[in-house]
């Protein structure tokens, strides 16, 4: 049995204002677009919601306006936690903690990677710190160190509360490790790998473009639940076209939340695509340009658009 449901995972972008501040009515109004499209177990804080950019002030303000957002008790919210400092993201959990959260995102500190002692002790002064609170795990390229599935398999052993992990890059033999390894933690995988992971158990969804469209990204969700492989297939076929036509307009090796600001801004018209210096977000002529080759080529994926007739 998984320690965590199975389920869709999004993330929750962050507006900003022209002056860098948070533009909290847009960001409250996007959690309250994803909740009522279906999506409850949300984030904020990866690396697209620029979690590795925001200083404590900034910090503080976002949990603040999405923890008043998820109360509801169907909300499932959880904060990103990146920081090259431990004693920061121990206090950021604190502080968390006083305001009702209880289920965190792990990612390993990126100024130098971490070895062996050093990948324990991480997860020893956090899941071992905070037995009471629920922790998922980002294995992502940018940390220098990419936990194994024999890994998590040991590290689930040592810490119940440890409880997901997700793997947005892992190739077709990790992710059959990670599902077999550690089959007690639920394993998040982007589109890409979804489907191929479903294969071997229950994995969860985490939405990357296919947030765009929350209605039929569960479509493909429920068709991996179902063994329909064929549907499978073909949303992630469709997928695939949608990134190469945003890279091709956007650029890649940007960014995350220069994509992930643009699926926001497909959402929600008045969802600015800036990011926080230095960093640049994507063009409104890029954007446009990406929204037309959807328009012409996958329509189904616009929300509210009509797919053309068979």
């Amino acid at each position: 049995m998984s320690r965590y449901p199975h389920a869709m995972l999004a993330t929750c972008c962050v507006p900003w204002n022209e002056n860098g501040s948070l533009a909290e009515a847009v960001f409250r109004a996007g959690i309250r677009t994803l909740l009522q499209r279906g999506l409850h177990h949300l984030y904020v804080f990866g690396t697209a919601g620029e979690g590795h950019a925001v200083s404590e002030h900034q910090f503080d303000e976002i949990v603040d306006v999405f923890a008043d957002e998820m109360r509801e008790p169907s909300s499932f919210p959880m904060v990103g936690l990146i920081s090259s400092s431990l004693t920061t993201v121990i206090e950021r959990i604190e502080r968390c903690v006083a305001k009702g959260l209880t289920t965190f995102q792990l990612s390993l500190p990126s100024w130098g990677a971490v070895d062996d002692a050093e990948l324990a002790l991480f997860f020893a002064e956090t899941c071992g710190r905070f037995p009471d609170l629920a922790f998922l795990h980002y294995n992502l390229g940018r940390s220098l160190r990419l936990v194994t599935p024999a890994e998590y398999g040991v590290l689930a052993e040592r810490y119940p509360n440890l409880v997901a992990t997700k793997n947005a890059a892992a190739n077709q033999g990790t992710t059959v490790a990670l599902m077999q390894r550690a089959p007690q933690l639920r394993h998040f995988f982007t589109e890409p790998g979804f489907g191929y992971a479903s294969l071997f158990g229950e994995a969860g969804l985490l939405l990357s473009i296919s947030c765009m469209n929350p209605a039929r990204a569960r479509l493909l969700f429920e068709a991996a639940v179902h063994g329909d492989a064929r549907t499978v297939a073909e949303l992630t076929s469709e997928l695939a076209d949608l990134v190469s036509a945003l890279f091709a307009q956007v650029g890649g090796a940007r960014m995350d939340g220069v994509y992930d600001k643009c699926y926001s801004r497909i959402l929600d018209p008045d969802f600015p695509l800036r990011l926080l210096p230095p960093y640049i977000g994507a063009s409104e002529d890029a954007f446009n340009a990406f929204v037309e080759s959807v328009r012409a080529s996958h329509p189904q994926w616009l929300p509210g658009a009509q797919s053309p007739p068979e």
